[in-house]
């Protein structure tokens, strides 16, 4: 039975992840290219000169290539709590699901009100109209983002909810305290401008595929120039975003920083590794507690437990977090049958018992203390590609932007050929980031609170294999056909010159 349990899960979040994954090939460009757009026809409305009209519209039919792709690979992530996380589903969705809702409602709306606009309205309405509708895409976009990472970092960091022990769910009691937690806020940050660096790398690679055919010449400077400086801006403050974002993962999510360091026994004054031997001294400690002396837990130490916590409570060893959630399954259980008896003072017994364990009551549901440790090696070099291809960027850019000032931009044909070979490299420090974030809280649907292995629907390994593959081909071919399509309109090329 507990081998079927396993299986199940295994292929229910290598199902998730390939979707999830797939899904986010389309998402970051998408968040990227609507700034960029954006400024292109700012550019024109102020200017009056149709060749930034020219400019924006073929970004635009590049964009909305992409969108569409986007959505229909998102409504089916979203299908998936329905169907293969059905527990999840019924445990949290008073608090998961509003959300979502929010952003189906509000974001998507938006989405699709002002897009046709975008697309058909060039000759329709007013130029200031048609930028606003440029603008307000974009920021539909980013609304919907918005409310899927704060869905997102609830799961990271529970907050605003308590535990009803008659209906057996989280019920929100803060909207606000969901809402704008200080992990939604800086995943948001850390997320979209990270989008905006995607978007830029994407621009410049097609431009600089224009320069080496020879072609476009003006436009692919003007595009490159543009997109150099978006991407610039957002390097520099995702640096910011992502320093902020790691120290409270050290916070709130220990085991996860100490997956994402490969560090087994902690200390004070514990290193930064950059790879290999190669580590800045005290540089971990400084970023985890903002003090260079500060203590950092490895994963032996969280799980023996015994240190001081970042709330200064003592850290509890994993066994007796394991035993208390157990303890507070078993007071559940109580509290329902004593609910059925109408026994009030049973009932009453009971919950004194499960409030008093409810942190834990994840932890019932884990076997053996092992189980806490995510996949390390996943973890550590997933962190230092998204890192090492960040800091990359950001010299990318700045090289891009100097050339550009000394007018020479279109001379140097080996940077050309790096920039097209950059596009894929931005994708991948894209997946690499959320690798970190979702395999970094493993074994955790939603941290401390419900493993993955209690979140799963009662299906067989069988029926999500059968889905899995089928997933894998759709998505496969709509990939394919995506990139088939791009690549044709961008050997188009923009519109001639009326």
């Amino acid at each position: 039975m507990l081998d079927n349990l396993d299986a199940m899960t295994d292929w229910s979040r290598a199902q998730f992840a390939l979707t999830a994954m797939y899904h986010w090939l389309f998402v970051p460009l998408t968040l990227g290219m609507a700034v960029i757009m954006g400024v292109m026809e700012t550019r024109y409305v102020i200017s009056g000169q149709d060749f930034w009209k020219r400019t924006a519209r073929f970004w635009m039919r590049l964009f909305g290539i992409n969108f569409a792709i986007g959505i229909a690979t998102g409504l089916i992530l979203e299908f998936q709590f329905g169907t293969n996380w059905s527990n999840y589903s019924w445990f949290v969705g008073d608090i998961f699901g509003a959300p979502l809702a929010i952003e189906g409602i509000l974001a998507f709306f938006m989405e699709a009100t002002f897009i046709a606009v975008m697309f058909f309205g060039w000759d329709k309405v007013s130029r200031k109209f048609h930028l606003a509708s440029t603008w307000l895409t974009g920021l539909g976009a980013t609304l919907s983002a918005w409310w899927i990472l704060v869905a997102n970092s609830w799961m990271q960091y529970p907050v605003g909810m308590t535990f009803n022990p008659e209906t057996v769910r989280n019920e929100m009691v803060d909207f606000l305290a969901v809402a704008f937690s200080p992990v939604a806020v800086m995943k948001f940050l850390h997320t979209v401008l990270s989008s905006w660096i995607v978007g830029a790398v994407f621009v410049i690679g097609v431009s600089a595929w224009f320069l080496l055919k020879r072609r476009e010449k003006e436009f692919a400077l003007a595009s490159m120039k543009i997109a150099a400086y978006t991407g610039l801006f957002a390097s520099l403050l995702t640096l910011y975003s992502g320093d902020k974002s790691a120290y409270q993962v050290a916070q709130y999510q220990p085991m996860k920083l100490a997956a994402m360091e490969a560090l087994y026994e902690g200390g004070t004054r514990q290193p930064l590794t950059l790879v290999g031997e190669w580590k800045i001294p005290a540089m971990l400690s400084f970023l985890a507690t903002r003090n260079a002396d500060g203590y950092v837990p490895g994963i032996r130490n969280i799980l023996a437990g015994g240190h001081t916590a970042h709330n200064g409570a003592q850290a509890l060893p994993a066994t007796e977090k394991i035993a208390r959630g157990k303890t507070a399954i078993a007071a559940l259980s109580d509290f329902r049958q004593a609910q059925k008896d109408n026994d009030k003072e049973k009932m009453e017994k009971s919950r004194r018992t499960l409030e008093e364990n409810i942190p834990y009551f994840g932890y019932g549901y884990i076997h053996n203390p092992e189980d806490l440790v995510p996949n390390v090696w996943l973890s550590f070099w997933t962190f230092r590609i998204m890192v090492g291809f960040g800091i990359y960027f950001i010299a990318f850019f700045a090289l891009v932007l100097f050339l550009s000032r000394k007018k020479t931009l279109s001379e140097h044909r080996w940077l050309h050929r790096i920039a097209l070979w950059s596009i894929p490299c931005a994708f991948i420090a894209s997946q690499a980031g959320w690798v970190v974030s979702e395999v970094g809280r493993q074994p955790w649907a939603i941290q401390d609170m419900l493993p993955v292995n209690a979140a799963i629907s009662d299906l067989t390994s069988g029926t999500v294999q059968s889905t899995f593959f089928i997933f894998l081909a759709l998505f496969s071919v709509l990939f394919i056909a995506e990139i088939g399509i791009m690549i044709k309109a961008i050997q188009q090329g923009p519109e001639p010159e009326m």
